[in-house]
């Protein structure tokens, strides 16, 4: 009849059409699959690569350590014995030497150091963050006894993670507001924890942004020479500098390793300030 012969060819153009969007959904997938499969080598291409060249980084840095403590300390041996038989000029070249060649050490240090917070073994256990902080403040005291700086530690704050990789992370926050509270006068530095509805909206905005199901932060505060906000970006990066070396001392290394290890137990850091009022910088923990 036409009605089965119309029901017929309906079914017919249904079953033609299912067929047609079915070999599209399967060429997609294949397609996406493809994609996926083909970033994943890449990534992990990426992945090998970075691991080489930070090994090759490291052996590298390792290897110069011992032929540059042999010339900054010949320097210093020929400086010294040599003192009454050389003029103005060649003592001060000499002096220059050494002075190049104490920081090129400290350089290759700081380079080695932030190769192993990748390299090394991550333990997870309760860590008594506020005992860490005493500890940092009590190193960074015997450095110059004769500063007067009021220490604010908050305690029993008390975090998730590995202890030795926190304690580097911890020093070098307070070692960057030690340093840049040098020249003030009654220099203030605070570690703490804080809701985050107690902060600014931009601040909450870039915790909501990069952290989930954060109620409190970390916090170290200082009232030192701060920076200009616009170079934010650069603060966590190799070799970024936004002080001249002869106002503050450093090899432009020592945040990086901050932000690495913040990475490496799943938190964010970032920071806040303005230029001559201190700085803020923040960060959070993943307690997984």
């Amino acid at each position: 009849t036409r009605e089965s012969y119309g029901l017929m060819m309906m079914f017919i153009m249904f079953i033609s059409f299912l067929i047609v969007v079915a070999k599209r959904l399967n060429g997609e997938y294949w397609s996406a699959l493809k994609n996926t499969i083909e970033i994943d080598r890449r990534a992990k291409e990426l992945e090998d690569s970075n691991k080489e060249l930070e090994a090759y980084s490291y052996s590298i840095a390792h290897d110069l350590r011992a032929p540059l403590r042999s010339v900054t300390a010949y320097s210093q041996i020929l400086l010294e014995d040599a003192n009454d038989k050389l003029n103005h000029e060649e003592k001060d070249s000499l002096k220059r030497i050494v002075k190049a060649g104490k920081f090129m050490a400290i350089l290759i240090d700081d380079i080695l150091n932030l190769s192993r917070i990748s390299r090394s073994d991550f333990q997870r256990e309760i860590v008594d963050f506020s005992k860490l902080a005493e500890d940092c403040v009590q190193r960074l005291m015997e450095n110059d006894d004769q500063r007067s700086i009021a220490w604010q530690i908050e305690p029993n704050l008390r975090a998730v993670g590995d202890t030795r990789l926190l304690n580097i992370m911890l020093y070098n926050l307070l070692d960057n507001a030690y340093k840049f509270t040098t020249h003030v006068e009654n220099a203030v530095i605070a570690f703490g924890l804080t809701p985050i509805d107690q902060l600014n909206d931009s601040i909450q905005q870039e915790i909501t942004k990069n952290c989930s199901n954060v109620e409190s932060v970390f916090f170290i505060k200082d009232n030192g020479v701060g920076f200009d906000m616009k170079y934010a970006d650069k603060l966590f990066g190799i070799f970024q500098r936004l002080h001249a070396r002869d106002e503050f001392d450093g090899t432009g290394i020592g945040l990086a390793p901050v932000a690495r290890i913040v990475h490496r137990h799943g938190g964010h850091v970032w920071a806040d300030s303005t230029l001559g009022a201190g700085a803020t910088f923040y960060f959070t923990l993943s307690n997984n």
